[in-house]
């Protein structure tokens, strides 16, 4: 175990970190970007996967991953690893580069990713401009966000491991198509996503992104850090299309915000709950039941009571 991991937590009681926007909002803001970069090399060198589920990143141990990505007959794979604070490529045929993750300019972390990408012999080429974000700065350009707090780092990683682990077991009682847990560069979010198995109607004036990711109708779940008016954590769900009604639905915990047009959750109501897993589980439960009753879903082809 590296001397470094001096933030590791081996009980419950850090489990479920303090994370407000405004005390990490310019190391958030960086780390979005970068982020985005490793996601566009997936995306790039990815066959397309239904609801662009090619795109995304998962959770590990440690931070962060691409899963293998396929090049020619090798594969490569990069990880965040928020616990030693490194951005490790690791290929098939052995070799191992890694990064510093450290306060430093997007332009200069695209700039080394890239030139050791090449050092093993991976060239690949991004549409390397950030989605999602007002006035987006070209990752090459962007000398701008260069802050990196490495505990607040390992803060936000630590929720999605909590995250992650709660919706994956929510996930494991939904017997009809289902997304993985996944980590949306792009938004900067953690999600899970149930379907009906039924084509939703086309969205009119909706860009390419936005035609895939809601071709059927969905009951979608996540966690969000927040960001812009939003200035903390949370859990929500939507239902899209949005059946009539479902505003006035009573969920607990929890309610429906006007404003984000989906129920929400604060993240400080569940890591300040008695039992976390279980408040986070009945937000869940109860959101679903919500969406699928109002909009006829198959229920009991579509669920296992166990």
């Amino acid at each position: 175990m590296s001397s470094s991991n001096t933030n590791i937590v081996s009980s419950s009681a850090g489990a479920w970190p303090a994370l407000p926007v405004r005390e990490w909002q310019d190391t958030y803001a960086t780390l979005h970007m970068w982020t985005q970069i490793v996601g566009k090399i997936r995306l790039t060198q990815t066959p397309l996967e239904n609801h662009w589920w090619n795109s995304v990143l998962y959770v590990t141990s440690r931070g962060l991953t691409t899963s293998p990505i396929p090049y020619g007959i090798r594969t490569f794979q990069i990880d965040f690893d928020f616990i030693d604070h490194r951005l490790l490529v690791y290929t098939s045929d052995g070799a191992i580069k890694s990064l510093a993750l450290e306060p430093r300019s997007v332009a200069d972390f695209y700039r080394e990713l890239m030139d050791t990408l090449k050092t093993l012999a991976i060239e690949v080429s991004i549409h390397a401009k950030p989605d999602e974000v007002a006035e987006p700065i070209p990752f090459a350009e962007d000398h701008n966000h260069a802050s990196y707090d490495a505990d607040y780092a390992n803060r936000f990683w630590r929720i999605l491991v909590q995250a992650d682990r709660v919706f994956k077991l929510f996930r494991s009682r939904f017997i009809g198509k289902c997304s993985p847990v996944h980590f949306f560069w792009g938004s900067f979010d953690l999600a899970v996503t149930r379907f009906s198995g039924r084509r939703a109607p086309e969205r009119p004036e909706a860009d390419a992104i936005t035609r895939e990711a809601y071709s059927h109708e969905v009951i979608s779940h996540g966690f969000w850090p927040g960001g812009g008016a939003v200035e903390s954590p949370l859990f929500y769900s939507y239902t899209a299309p949005a059946p009539a009604g479902l505003d006035k639905e009573p969920i607990h915990p929890g309610s429906y915000s006007a404003e984000m047009s989906e129920f929400i959750l604060p993240y400080d109501y569940i890591r300040q709950a008695e039992s976390p897993d279980e408040s986070l589980l009945e937000f869940m439960r109860s959101t679903y039941e919500a969406g699928a009753r109002l909009a006829n879903w198959d229920r009991a082809a579509l669920e296992r009571d166990k």
